[in-house]
């Protein structure tokens, strides 16, 4: 397997679990020393040693990603213990679905806290580091909801929606100092959490409703995200969002 990142520092948050997880495990098989950031630095500890064990360079660290001076202290010490920061993923989301009517005070505040507010904290914390080396690479992660309408999603919808319009603003703002800011932007992706939350029928649904005939994996985003991350790859990409959605979005259902 090709090293691409050999020698490139890379942040991802939200990285205990999940599609965060996969992420970051496949930047560090590409041989980037990753700073895992969650609400609980416990949450990436074994994830983090597991990645040493395999010869990778890897810490776990914990913070609240809506919480601005929490967040860039977490980018200070990433950058203290591993000498730099050459890619950022912008992955932690909170979502609470719920029709129009039942959409909650709290459950607004903390999906806009975590999926907006924390996007702009680390795509601020990323440039601060990032303009002294030359460049870097920050990649957020949207979603195909950002394009489609979803019932009881009025917020996640929007949130993902601001993502891209975010993404397309950092690029030309930081493109003079070398920094290239893309999304991807996945359909469904059959994690844990996904599977736990769809019944059988609701699942089988989704898989009809995608062109390609299944639902993503992980794997699937990790791919197009180290595509952003590889400058050789992508150097001369920003402002973008990939669809990574099997279809789903250019469907006539």
């Amino acid at each position: 397997m090709a090293n691409e990142l050999d020698g490139r520092i890379a942040l991802v948050t939200g990285a205990s679990r999940g599609l965060g997880r996969d992420i970051a495990a496949r930047l560090a098989a590409a041989g980037a020393a990753v700073a895992l950031i969650d609400r609980k630095a416990r949450w990436s500890e074994d994830f983090a040693q597991e990645i040493e064990s395999t010869g990778g360079r890897a810490i776990a660290l914990g913070c609240d990603v809506s919480d601005r001076e929490a967040l860039h202290a977490a980018f200070d010490a990433a950058v203290e213990a591993l000498g730099g920061l050459d890619v950022v993923v912008n992955n932690a989301m909170w979502t609470r679905y719920a029709p129009v009517e039942e959409i909650e005070k709290e459950s607004l505040d903390r999906m806009l806290g975590v999926g907006i507010a924390g996007i702009v904290w680390g795509t601020q914390a990323a440039a601060r580091y990032m303009r002294p080396r030359g460049g870097g690479a920050i990649v957020n992660i949207a979603s195909v909801s950002a394009r489609m309408g979803l019932p009881n999603a009025m917020v996640y919808c929007g949130i993902k929606a601001a993502v891209e319009g975010m993404t397309r603003s950092a690029a030309i703002e930081l493109a003079p100092a070398g920094i290239r800011v893309n999304a991807v932007a996945p359909s469904t992706i059959a994690t844990e959490g996904v599977r736990a939350m769809l019944d059988e029928a609701a699942f089988a649904a989704r898989v009809a409703s995608t062109p390609l005939g299944r639902l993503g994996e992980t794997i699937d985003i990790a791919e197009a995200v180290l595509f952003f991350a590889d400058s050789t790859r992508s150097g001369f990409v920003t402002g973008q969002s990939l669809l990574v959605d099997g279809g789903i979005s250019i469907a006539l259902r």
